[in-house]
C-alpha cells in the first residue's frame, strides 16, 4: 500500500528543475556580487545581497517542505551554505512544520511561529519590552526591529537547550557552524567584506524584507481557515516565492513555489471564501493601513488567558524573544516527517 507521502507525490517530478535553477542562480549572485561588484560598487552590491539573502531564506523554506528532490538529504545539501547566517536549516525546518498544524495557527503556546503571547506571560514583562513588542506589531517596527527580536530569543533558547544536553540540538548547529566556517571566509577574505557589515547589511535587512511576507501572514479568527492571509499581488512574489499566496501554501504545503499561483488563479473566489475574505491587494494596502499602526494586539484575543501549569520553555521563530515569555511548548529536536 502506498504511504501518504507516495501519494501526495503522486504525478510531480523527482527532480524540480525550477527550484534546482533557482537555487544555483541564488549562490551563484551572492559569489558573483561578492566576488566582483562589491569591491568597485558597493552600495549596489549590499543591495544585491540583501536579496539574495531574502530568496535564499524563501529558498530554505521551499527546500524543508520537500522540494526540490524526493531525498531529504539531497535537498538539506542544496541550502547548507547558511549565507543568511542566522538560522540553523534542521532547527528551522523542525519549528516550522510544527507550525504548520492549522488548528492551532496562532496559539501563543503551541504555534511556535504565533506573534500573539499569553496574557499572564505578557504581564511579567518588563515595561521596555512590552514597548518593543508593541512597535513590533506595526509594519515598520516589523521591518527594522522584527529580525533582533526573534534572533535573540532564538539563539537564547536553544543554547539553554544545549546546555541541557539535547543532542538532536547540539549536532544541528554543528552542521549550521560548519556551513558558517564556509561563509564567514568567503565575506571577509573572499569579498573582502567586514564581517559586521555583512550582519548589519543584508542578513539584517534579508531578513527584513522576509518580514514583509511574514507581518500578516495569520490573525486570530474562531475558523482556523480564516488565520492566514492571501496577497494577490506582489512585484515581491519571485523573492517570496509566491508565499504572499499564503492560505493556498498552507492548503497545499507539498505544492511547488511555482505552481501556486496558477493554483490560486483556477480557484480565486473558492480561496477567498475558505479564508473567510483575510485578502489584501498589495503589500502596499498593508503598509498604508499599519505602517504605524498595530494590526493585531501584542496579547491574545481569547486563547491562554490564566496561567497553565506543566509545559515545558520552548523556542520560537517568531513573536520576539522568547526568554521573556513569549513562549512554552516544546517544540521536538527531531522535526516532522513531511
Amino acid at each position: 500500500m502506498a504511504s501518504k507521502a507516495d501519494k501526495r507525490r503522486s504525478g510531480t517530478p523527482k527532480i524540480e528543475w525550477p527550484t534546482v535553477i533557482l537555487i544555483i542562480a541564488c549562490y551563484v549572485a551572492w559569489a558573483l556580487t561578492g566576488f566582483f561588484l562589491w569591491p568597485h560598487y558597493p552600495i549596489i552590491a549590499l543591495a544585491l545581497l540583501v536579496l539574495t539573502v531574502a530568496l535564499q531564506s524563501s529558498l530554505v523554506h521551499e527546500v524543508l517542505h520537500g522540494h526540490p528532490t524526493r531525498n531529504a538529504r539531497v535537498n538539506e545539501a542544496f541550502v547548507f551554505l547558511p549565507i543568511g547566517v542566522v538560522w540553523p536549516f534542521r532547527r528551522f525546518k523542525t519549528i516550522h512544520l510544527c507550525h504548520h498544524a492549522d488548528e492551532r495557527l496562532t496559539d501563543p503556546l503551541d504555534d511556535p511561529e504565533s506573534y500573539y503571547q499569553a496574557l499572564w506571560q505578557h504581564e511579567e514583562l518588563p515595561a521596555a519590552m512590552k514597548l518593543l513588542l508593541r512597535v513590533n506589531n506595526t509594519m515598520v517596527g516589523r521591518f527594522f526591529l522584527g529580525p533582533w527580536l526573534s534572533v535573540v530569543g532564538f539563539f537564547i533558547d536553544d543554547a539553554k537547550l544545549i546546555a541541557k544536553g539535547d543532542p538532536a540540538i547540539r549536532k544541528a548547529w554543528l552542521m549550521h557552524a560548519a556551513g558558517l566556517a564556509v561563509v564567514i571566509p568567503v565575506v571577509t577574505y573572499g569579498f573582502g567584506m567586514p564581517l559586521w557589515l555583512y550582519l548589519l547589511g543584508p542578513v539584517w535587512f534579508g531578513q527584513s524584507i522576509i518580514a514583509i511576507r511574514t507581518f500578516a501572514e495569520h490573525q486570530w479568527s474562531e475558523n482556523p481557515e480564516g488565520r492566514t492571509i492571501i496577497v494577490e499581488r506582489t512585484p515581491l512574489s519571485l523573492l517570496f516565492l509566491n508565499n504572499n499566496l499564503h492560505f493556498v501554501h498552507h492548503k497545499s504545503p507539498t505544492v511547488a513555489w511555482y505552481k501556486l499561483p496558477k493554483l490560486f488563479r483556477e480557484r480565486r473566489d473558492e480561496w477567498v471564501r475558505m479564508n473567510n475574505g483575510y485578502v489584501f491587494p498589495n503589500y502596499f494596502a498593508l503598509l498604508k493601513n499599519f505602517a504605524f499602526r498595530a494590526k493585531e494586539p501584542v496579547v491574545h484575543p481569547v486563547l491562554r488567558r490564566t496561567p497553565e501549569a506543566g509545559r515545558a520553555f520552548r523556542p520560537r521563530m517568531r513573536g520576539g524573544a522568547s526568554t521573556y515569555g513569549a513562549g512554552t511548548m516544546p517544540v521536538p529536536a527531531e522535526p516532522p516527517k513531511e
